[in-house]
């Protein structure tokens, strides 16, 4: 029809591939956060940038909590058990599980919003900004962990930190629909 405004619509082939990407993205996001997690030397996880900052170890707890009030608030019929509390974890391997368990629920809550075409509940007008907002305030936390070391005199070297952090951005792979990379 002439004049008629022009509809530019994706295959499902490309939305498919579009969120496998999107996805990609955050399990890249959350892998670099428990690298990191991991990275750290034992004694450092009690490194402040200031007197009256969080701790390195209250940093990682405080992301687990936030995604899970998000989800709470944006998806609660979705939502794993909420703490009433922030966790005061400070056992490594264990804040590293709690990390994975948030992880794949934001996952599959963004999966399952963008598939059902359910709104969010409460914060964002589409899922792709909840998961961005998630990487932006992670990857915000990730700088001030980084600065904490730094000020205790304990920074991480490029060497070790690159391969587990950037590197894990800029991998390329072939994306698969469970979550992990292919090869």
């Amino acid at each position: 029809m002439i004049g008629a405004p022009t509809e530019i619509l994706m295959s499902k082939t490309q939305d498919q591939s579009l969120l496998l990407a999107l996805l990609d993205s955050w399990d890249r996001n959350n892998t670099i956060l428990v690298n990191l997690l991991r990275i750290l030397p034992k004694d450092s996880l009690r490194a402040r940038a200031t007197p009256d900052s969080p701790t390195v170890i209250e940093m990682f707890n405080h992301i687990h909590y936030v995604r899970l009030i998000f989800i709470s608030e944006d998806a609660p019929e979705l939502s794993p058990p909420l703490p009433v509390t922030w966790t005061e974890e400070d056992d490594r391997d264990r804040v590293a599980q709690m990390l994975e368990e948030s992880g794949r629920a934001v996952r599959d809550i963004v999966r399952n919003r963008i598939e059902t075409g359910k709104d969010m509940q409460l914060h964002y007008d589409h899922p792709i900004l909840f998961v961005q907002h998630m990487i932006w305030h992670e990857g915000y936390h990730h700088g001030q962990v980084k600065v904490a070391l730094k000020v205790m005199g304990v920074p991480i070297a490029n060497e070790q930190a690159g391969p587990v952090t950037w590197r894990v951005w800029m991998d390329k792979a072939k994306l698969v629909d469970d979550g992990s990379k292919g090869l």
